[in-house]
């Protein structure tokens, strides 16, 4: 307990699922939690038990957090979320780049534009501009910094008819690098998790299919899906003091999955 103690972090997409999680978890070991997301109630498809808003939960539970409303392709947006967490809790310790989209679907050929323009928007375009903000925050504070992204087991391997998802989570892993690269030599560190699908809103469709969800666990040595929990564990420790000497990775949490394979039939119907 207290890991992270008077430590300030800020976390876009912390309505639902594992920046939620994440959220909760840092609050627990101490951190003062600044909100970001869009809206902020929890999704009522997530598999949160207890929709009450994370930052009213985080403070029933006896920790400090406060939500500001965010939409990461609007750079103004995340710059005031930046200034509204540091006049409610002082200088910024972490900022976890997790807010996010995912399509599915359609095989290379047929993905939609609206689908790819999404994708370029949300997950590169709004990585890129949280990325930047907290990186120019980290260096007018003088200080060192965490800086956690949230990418996807699908950056470093192919699933099939999710070619724009993946492509845009690909692009994540640069910036991880050239962020690490430029920024590690002044303290701030930049780490991404590529995670397969987690049991959140996002995957809800999937995970609520049988023959969907089984075809995903039997590719898992682990033989379950992940949950938002083990993300945060993980965040927790990328986070911390802990992994002071963690820099421009990529770490995977995947159960196992990356090590079987993906097969698609003549039909397209993946098995």
């Amino acid at each position: 307990m207290n890991r992270l103690e008077h430590k300030v972090a800020l976390i876009t997409g912390s309505s639902s699922g594992v920046g939620r999680a994440m959220a909760l978890r840092f609050a627990r070991e101490g951190a003062s939690v600044i909100c970001a997301d869009r809206t902020r109630d929890t999704s009522p498809v997530g598999f949160e038990d207890d929709k009450t808003a994370t930052d009213e939960l985080i403070v029933k539970q006896g920790g400090k957090a406060v939500f500001v409303s965010c939409d990461i392709t609007d750079r103004a947006q995340i710059q005031n979320a930046i200034r509204t967490g540091v006049a409610q809790f002082g200088p910024l310790d972490i900022v976890c780049c997790n807010a996010g989209l995912y399509r599915a679907g359609h095989p290379f050929h047929q993905i939609p534009d609206e689908d790819l323009d999404a994708c370029l928007n949300v997950n590169i375009r709004g990585t890129w501009l949280s990325s930047q903000a907290a990186a120019a925050q980290f260096l007018r504070q003088g200080s060192k910094g965490r800086i956690l992204i949230t990418s996807s087991s699908s950056a470093i391997r192919a699933y099939p008819y999710q070619a724009a998802y993946s492509m845009s989570k690909a692009a994540i892993l640069n910036i991880v690098q050239s962020m690490g690269l430029e920024y590690g030599a002044r303290g701030i560190a930049t780490n991404a998790i590529c995670a397969t699908g987690m049991r959140t809103a996002l995957t809800r469709p999937g995970a609520d299919d049988e023959t969907y969800r089984a075809a995903q666990t039997g590719k898992i040595p682990f033989g379950r899906w992940g949950e938002a929990e083990d993300f945060a564990n993980l965040a927790l420790f990328l986070v911390s003091d802990e992994a002071d000497y963690i820099n421009g990775a990529h770490v995977v949490l995947d159960g196992g999955e990356t090590l079987s394979s993906f097969n698609v039939s003549a039909e397209g119907v993946p098995f």
